[in-house]
């Protein structure tokens, strides 16, 4: 019953009571980047549930900067200080909030990865897709890029047999540990490990 009908009625109503509450925060953050780096989200397709493909929103903590032969500068270079904070505070997420509100996503499930992946899982990894992306998930505060892509599969089809309430409220609590700590930072739109092949 939680999992099927309780869990999105209370994603729809947290996010909507955090988008009001964090609406100030949020727009001064859009502001400062579009002052300093003249672009303020980032957009990214990702499966979601069933697989349908949606669009996932962050806060684009780099600038768009290129070199003179029209390249991307480096990550250290596009990565200015103010983004550098947005970043290690997490609050790159809060767009996040609109994917749950749509009901794209959820506050707890497994991250939605790049849509190329989609045909190298095997069956048992497919069963990720089988309720709605999260946030957070238990992979990410159970070791997240330290994590093998296997492992990280395993917590996931671990979370989507076992999703309860209270498995939720202690990812919850975990994920606000990790923010506090601000560990686990990653890099938008970028592997922050290598790429899953399908064996790795």
């Amino acid at each position: 019953m939680y999992a099927h009908f309780f869990k999105r009625i209370l994603d729809f109503f947290l996010a909507l009571f955090l988008l009001i509450i964090l609406s100030p925060l949020m727009l001064f953050v859009a502001l400062m980047l579009k002052i300093i780096q003249k672009s303020v989200f980032f957009t990214q397709e990702r499966p979601g549930l069933n697989e349908k493909i949606f669009v996932i929103y962050k806060f684009k903590t780099m600038s768009d900067e290129r070199d003179e032969k029209g390249e991307l500068l480096s990550d250290e270079k596009r990565l200015k200080p103010f983004g550098k904070l947005v970043r290690s505070l997490s609050l790159d997420e809060l767009p996040q909030l609109f994917n749950v509100l749509k009901g794209d996503m959820s506050f707890i499930g497994p991250r939605p990865l790049l849509s190329e992946y989609l045909p190298l899982y095997n069956e048992e990894q497919k069963l990720r897709h089988s309720v709605r992306p999260g946030i957070s998930g238990l992979a990410q505060v159970s070791g997240r890029n330290a994590l093998s892509w296997q492992k990280k599969f395993e917590l996931d089809v671990y979370y989507v047999r076992h999703i309860s309430f209270f498995l939720d409220l202690k990812i919850i609590a975990l994920t606000a540990l990790k923010v506090l700590k601000r560990s686990g930072i990653s890099k938008e739109g970028m592997a922050t490990t290598e790429k899953f092949n399908g064996k790795n």
